[in-house]
């Protein structure tokens, strides 16, 4: 072994934004997310992006079988190292469409829960999934699902509990879930919660602070806002232009600096097919706000957030 290896080995690995455990694993609280991967249509291009982010500390990476129809999941597969250094999280309950106004439809009975977790095992080639977080999509959560689609919540935590007793699942998570479903869940064990969560749309806020109160990993999607027509962007905000001149970031590096900043239990999946925006986005992870900052950050008026988005196409 050179003497280079031997310090490389002994130096702990940086981790962008300092370090929380998820599940069984402790990650990097800047990751990354694999939504936007499948715009890239050749392997080596996703491998780029992929390796740079293994680079700069990350490791964990957000991904689905439905983001792209399994083009996400195989870019990963192929490029990712098989250890237990690197976290792969993946979820299920939907299914991808192009048709309506969400690129998904949602798959929530609990046959097609298990079925989620066997297409996500064959496209990561893996016999078992570290974590997977269970995506609900019901009317009371503002998705607008078919009768066949009212899936009790206990039901599907019977299934996603009886394929963890398996081995199929590592952890559990959940995504796009109220405060009493988590509440509900919190007797058999959750390692995170995914929901719409930003500076502009905080309505899950009391969500947040059970999460921090059980040491359970807030992992918010649509981290700047806007990811949707008619939702409000984070960097459109003037204070956060204001504060990203001050300390020489972007806007969109304030805005995720503030999550990190937000409680120690928030981690990031920031998701880009662009090696100078992942960049970027791992950088927000070094961004300090003062208190000041944070002070005048913390008095933006929240929006109404994704779910004052889908209620728009709820059916009567």
């Amino acid at each position: 072994m050179s003497e280079s290896v031997s310090q490389s080995e002994q130096r702990p690995v940086p981790r962008p934004g300092g370090a929380f455990p998820l599940g069984k694993h402790t990650v990097s609280r800047v990751g990354y997310g694999a939504i936007q991967l499948p715009r890239l249509k050749d392997l080596a291009d996703a491998q780029k992006v992929l390796r740079r982010a293994l680079d700069l500390g990350v490791n964990h990476f957000d991904t689905a079988d439905f983001y792209g129809s399994s083009v996400a999941n195989e870019y990963l597969a192929q490029t990712l190292p098989a250890d237990d250094g690197v976290l792969v999280m993946t979820k299920v309950g939907a299914l991808r469409t192009t048709r309506g106004p969400l690129p998904m439809r949602a798959a929530q009975r609990p046959e097609e829960l298990r079925k989620g977790v066997q297409d996500n095992l064959r496209s990561l080639n893996t016999d078992r999934l570290s974590l997977v977080n269970m995506r609900r999509m019901s009317p009371d959560n503002g998705f607008p699902v078919g009768r066949d689609q009212k899936v009790d919540f206990d039901d599907q935590m019977a299934e996603m509990v009886a394929m963890r007793d398996e081995g199929l699942i590592g952890g559990i998570g959940l995504s796009a879930v109220s405060l009493e479903e988590v509440q509900r869940a919190l007797p058999v064990g959750i390692a995170c919660v995914q929901n719409s969560y930003s500076l502009v749309a905080r309505k899950d806020e009391p969500i947040l602070e059970l999460c921090t109160a059980h040491d359970i990993a807030w992992v918010p999607y649509f981290p700047l806002g806007g990811a949707m027509p008619g939702l409000a962007k984070v960097t459109h905000e003037p204070a956060v232009q204001a504060i990203a001149l001050t300390v020489g970031a972007t806007p969109a590096q304030v805005g995720l600096a503030w999550l990190l900043h937000r409680a120690g239990n928030v981690l990031l999946i920031p998701g880009t097919s662009s090696v100078d925006h992942l960049e970027q986005n791992i950088a927000a992870g070094e961004v300090k706000l003062d208190e000041d900052a944070l002070a005048r950050l913390d008095k933006l008026k929240p929006a109404a957030g994704v779910r004052g988005f889908v209620n728009r196409f709820r059916r009567p």
